[in-house]
């Protein structure tokens, strides 16, 4: 989005933020402050995020057969996973609820996440019409194949920076799991190649008490899209060190305004043709200024995650992909390569 979103829309009775309670909490507030669009993005927020889900947010998690979710671990560690199964694994008995009727991939940190009174981020994302919807809150039922989801928070997105395209699921590919690979600080060669090509990758990230659901605080996880070679692997003495840019987006900050009181993220990456599925946990910083940045076409700032651990966990996901439409919204933007020959 060029601008900050508008709050013209009249409020509904659903969205039922009071006048002294915001839907953001501190560290997206000071983000918002920031940039300088704090009043606008309050106003428009108190309409844009509801309590519950509108019927279309309800159908689209239905339809779906891929789902993001953010968790975190015992240690406060962020983590992103990738849930599938046949269209209307995920089911909507009323607009506070979803239940999900699907288990994590072997070796996800999810197995260990899916408890009564957990919070989740979700994130619902069909990508071959570039339709997401992002709903937060926590586990209230769970049983030895499935788990029930009350919403906190239900936000709608828009399409930008999302490479479309056209998914088939596959229970036979599930026959196909290969041994879990553990992940350490400094990735594997195979690790690396995925980021380096990938032009998709979700992030999960926390707020400071994302287990006391007071005020927007919680889990989330969000989508992030560039043209291959917008994530940049590079080893360090300690850690290998993944650099993204961060193009403008609807200035509501959620996964930078986590950072600015919980700076670690998850992020959670598949190879959509052999079904690889890569998570990480590590941490995270912001660059908001300096020559880097600047090298970088389109980028409004950078994120640094200095990674700690994680999977590979190949022929994980039972889903293939094809037909892949670049976003027209990254024809302004650029990749590492491109910014070196600048620089």
């Amino acid at each position: 989005m060029s601008t900050p979103p508008s709050a013209s829309t009249p409020r509904r009775a659903d969205r039922g933020w009071g006048r002294e309670q915001s839907p953001f909490h501190p560290g997206e507030q000071d983000v918002q402050r920031r940039v300088g669009v704090r009043d606008q993005v309050e106003r428009a927020g108190r309409n844009m995020i509801r309590e519950q889900m509108p019927e279309q947010h309800r159908e689209l998690f239905q339809a779906l057969p891929l789902l993001v979710v953010g968790s975190i671990d015992e240690s406060g560690r962020p983590w992103a996973s990738l849930l599938s199964g046949e269209p209307g694994f995920v089911h909507s008995p009323t607009a506070k609820l979803l239940q999900i009727q699907a288990q994590p991939a072997l070796g996800d940190p999810l197995w260990k996440q899916l408890n009564v009174g957990t919070p989740l981020g979700l994130l619902g994302i069909q990508l071959e019409t570039r339709r997401r919807n992002r709903a937060n809150g926590r586990i209230v039922a769970r049983d030895a194949d499935s788990f029930t989801f009350e919403v906190e928070q239900s936000l709608g997105n828009c399409k930008q920076y999302i490479q479309a395209r056209e998914p088939r699921f596959d229970a036979k590919l599930l026959e196909t799991a290969m041994p879990v690979r553990s992940e350490g600080a400094h990735l594997s060669a195979r690790a690396s190649e995925l980021l380096s090509n990938t032009d998709t990758f979700f992030i999960a990230t926390a707020s400071a008490t994302p287990t006391s659901g007071n005020g927007g605080e919680g889990v989330d996880v969000s989508h992030r899209g560039g043209r291959p070679g917008f994530v940049r692997v590079a080893d360090g003495p300690l850690a290998t060190r993944l650099t993204i840019p961060d193009f403008r987006g609807n200035f509501l900050f959620n996964t930078f305004g986590n950072l600015e009181v919980n700076p670690r993220a998850g992020i959670v990456c598949a190879d959509f043709a052999t079904g690889d599925i890569l998570t990480l946990t590590g941490a995270a910083h912001v660059v908001w200024d300096g020559p880097e940045l600047d090298s970088f076409a389109g980028a409004d700032r950078l994120l640094t995650l200095d990674v700690e651990s994680g999977f590979l966990l190949e022929h994980a996901l039972p889903l293939r992909f094809t037909g892949l439409a670049p976003s027209p919204d990254l024809a302004d933007t650029g990749t590492w390569a491109e910014a070196q020959r600048g620089s």
